[in-house]
């Protein structure tokens, strides 16, 4: 099977996608990849049965496979969401479906799926010089990655992303969402750490967002209405030494 080859758009401009980020230390870009790689990538992940059910426990995370889910007694996965949103009522809290790509690129390499090339894609020199360039964060040196999608009730509480032993200087969401609503939830949300939401982000097809590591943000709760799944990629641009 012939994997797509990702590339960046042709109408990215980087220095004023530069002089927007450092307004505020985040940004939307539209149009990230020439749309076809971002048409084949949606399509790999809607048809994936590699998806996993992930849940955190204060420290401790879980994660239950497609047969595992299904296997699973109606009080069990009530448990477990009943669970969830008493531990999101006062600590961090996530809910959602993932894959994860290898850390390596050798790894990646071997098992040449849409995501894994995908990941590949963003730690190659052409992007990683680009991230450089737009963030100002000149010693980000590859990315790591994950497929997310969040379904109905699915969240992610608030958090700040930091992690000094992992090197990240920015965090980025790749959205592959087609026609997604603001009502139906799952916006990418930035807080000022007290009670006001300053900004939120639609989960845009094709759009790739980033911003500087801290800052506390969350992913809000997918409504039981929406009618699909929120579908992206997502994680960190980091430095040291690549794996």
């Amino acid at each position: 099977m012939a994997y797509p080859r990702y590339r960046l758009h042709s109408a990215l401009d980087r220095d004023r996608l530069a002089e927007e980020f450092g307004k505020n230390r985040r940004l939307h870009i539209p149009n990230f990849l020439e749309p076809e790689g971002a048409e084949r990538l949606l399509a790999a992940l809607v048809a994936s049965d590699a998806w996993r059910l992930i849940v955190n426990q204060g420290t401790k995370v879980t994660e239950f496979d497609r047969t595992m889910q299904a296997a699973m007694p109606p009080e069990q996965r009530a448990a477990i969401i009943a669970g969830v949103f008493a531990g999101a009522k006062q600590g961090f809290q996530y809910w959602y479906e993932t894959i994860k790509a290898p850390h390596t690129n050798a790894a990646r390499l071997a098992d040449p799926t849409p995501l894994n090339a995908f990941a590949c894609f963003l730690s190659s020199i052409e992007v990683i010089d680009f991230l450089r360039s737009v963030t100002g964060a000149e010693d980000i040196t590859f990315a790591d990655a994950q497929a997310t999608a969040y379904g109905p009730r699915h969240f992610l509480t608030a958090h700040d992303d930091l992690s000094e032993k992992q090197k990240r200087r920015v965090a980025y969401v790749f959205n592959l969402s087609k026609g997604w609503r603001v009502d139906w939830g799952g916006l990418l949300a930035f807080h000022d750490g007290g009670a006001k939401v300053i900004e939120a982000m639609i989960p845009s097809f094709n759009a790739l967002n980033l911003f500087a590591v801290p800052q506390s943000h969350s992913v809000t709760f997918v409504a039981p209405f929406a009618p699909r799944r929120r579908y992206s990629v997502t994680g960190w641009l980091r430095a040291g030494t690549p794996p």
